[in-house]
C-alpha cells in the first residue's frame, strides 16, 4: 500500500513541476485601427513599410501614423520580430541611421496598450498592435500578426 501512496505522491510531484517547466502560451498580437478607419485589412509588407517609416500612408491614400508601445514592452519586440524580422537592437541601429540622415522619425512611442487603444480610439489615422486578449469594440483588427 505504501508504494501505491509512494508512486501517487511522485507522480502528483512531476505533474506539478511539469506544469511549472511549461512555457506560458504566447499571446496573440493583433494590428489595429480606429473602427473609424475605412481600412479593412494590411499585408505583412505594408504593416512593416508603415511601422518601418517607408511609407506613411494606408493603400487607400489616407495618412498613416504607427503607435509604438514602449521600447520594454514584450509585445513590441514581438510584433517587430515576426513583422519585420528585427530584434529591438538592430530597430535601434535601423533608426539612428534614419535619424541621422534626416530621412525619418520613429512611430510615436505610448506607454502600454491601454494608451495604444485611447490613441487609435481618438485618432481614424492611427495605427497600432496590442494583444488580442485587449481587444475593444472600438477598434478594428485589420491583421493578425503571425
Amino acid at each position: 500500500m505504501e508504494t501505491v501512496q509512494s508512486r501517487l505522491r511522485i507522480y502528483a510531484v512531476l505533474l506539478l513541476l511539469s506544469g511549472a517547466v511549461l512555457p506560458a502560451a504566447r499571446a496573440e498580437l493583433v494590428v489595429v485601427v480606429s473602427e473609424k478607419n475605412p481600412l479593412a485589412t494590411l499585408t505583412e509588407d505594408q504593416v512593416a513599410d508603415i511601422f518601418l517609416g517607408r511609407t506613411g500612408y494606408f493603400p487607400g491614400g489616407g495618412p498613416a501614423t504607427p503607435i509604438d508601445q514602449s521600447d520594454d514592452s514584450p509585445s513590441r519586440a514581438e510584433f517587430y520580430r515576426t513583422t519585420t524580422g528585427k530584434s529591438p537592437a538592430q530597430l535601434k541601429v535601423y533608426w539612428s541611421k534614419l535619424i541621422f540622415t534626416g530621412r525619418g522619425q520613429p512611430p510615436r512611442e505610448v506607454g502600454d496598450a491601454a494608451a495604444v487603444k485611447k490613441l487609435l480610439i481618438a485618432r481614424p489615422d492611427t495605427i497600432g498592435y496590442i494583444d488580442s486578449g485587449e481587444q475593444d469594440p472600438r477598434l478594428k483588427v485589420i491583421r493578425i500578426v503571425p
